[in-house]
């Protein structure tokens, strides 16, 4: 099992708990931390510059967002998919996903176009800055955005959930040039089928939209496993 190592630490002084919360989940889905790495309290303070409390306290909101794993005698660990449960995940993701987007009223309101396209294009220039963090932050505001138009809340809140859930299998491929330039082409279709009336479409490129991640980090599994 990985340790984290303090030398690899970039000490800056937290003092908020979110913060702690997003450094965490930054270094996770972004591969700085591997899955199944052990996460100790007194690493955790020296890598992030903050008190035990603040620590727990994001050790508990990311098991709750389901990248860390806490047991008994065990500790805290990234937390470790395996390909069935990833599997399982997406055929959820999928079904909320197209659901939703079949509930969108097309053709869409001229201001969730606009609101999107000013999105898409904060989405481009984090890219063009290779801002992980920002790509990530700008991502999700999209396509929260375009299914919050669904009008249910609880279906978005589900949603999210599951976004949040799949977030180390997709969130490293943010950073693949290949990955990102079909993430940004299928937004700009997505924008585009808003102004027509094929719901159908809409749905199917909004499933299409989340294989690129899903294959990748299967891929990624399988590699790993051969090379056991």
């Amino acid at each position: 099992m990985q340790h984290i190592r303090t030398a690899d630490a970039v000490t800056v002084r937290r003092d908020d708990p979110d913060d702690v919360v997003a450094r965490l989940e930054e270094d996770i889905i972004f591969g700085r931390l591997a899955p199944g790495a052990r996460l100790t309290e007194d690493a955790l303070m020296a890598r992030y510059g903050t008190s035990r409390h603040f620590v727990r306290q994001a050790l508990v909101e990311a098991e709750r967002r389901g990248i860390v794993r806490r047991e008994k005698n065990v500790g805290a660990t990234v937390r470790i998919y395996s390909a069935e449960e990833i599997r399982q995940i997406y055929e959820v993701r999928e079904m909320l996903t197209r659901q939703a987007a079949l509930m969108v009223p097309l053709p869409a309101p001229q201001s969730l176009v606009d609101t999107l396209s000013e999105l898409q294009q904060q989405y481009c220039a984090r890219a063009e800055l290779q801002d992980l963090r920002g790509i990530h932050e700008t991502n999700d505001a999209f396509h929260v955005a375009l299914f919050g138009a669904c009008g249910n809340p609880y279906l978005v809140r589900s949603l999210q959930d599951y976004m949040n859930l799949t977030l180390p299998m997709r969130a490293k491929n943010l950073a693949d040039r290949e990955g990102l330039a079909l993430s940004k082409r299928q937004h700009e279709m997505m924008i585009e089928l808003l102004k027509g009336r094929d719901s159908w479409a809409l749905a199917q490129l909004c499933v299409d939209h989340m294989q690129f991640s899903k294959s990748d980090y299967l891929a990624r599994i399988a590699n790993d496993d051969a090379g056991h």
